[in-house]
């Protein structure tokens, strides 16, 4: 793996909060991140957005 190919250390996973953005965390901790912290909540006219931080630890 190249430095180009190497996971970020850090990253915030942002969107809706729906099944989608629950994939994406899903696969962000499937290939060895974890959670830093809990998520952050907002709504934004009548929909609820999300962000959740992840680390990267390795598998």
């Amino acid at each position: 793996m190249t430095n180009a190919d190497a996971p970020l250390a850090y990253k915030v996973l942002t969107g809706p909060d729906d099944t989608a953005f629950c994939e994406r965390v899903s696969k962000a901790l499937a290939e060895g991140y974890e959670l830093h912290g809990g998520p952050a909540v907002t709504a934004n006219g009548g929909r609820v957005i999300v962000a959740q931080a992840v680390v990267y630890r390795g598998r």
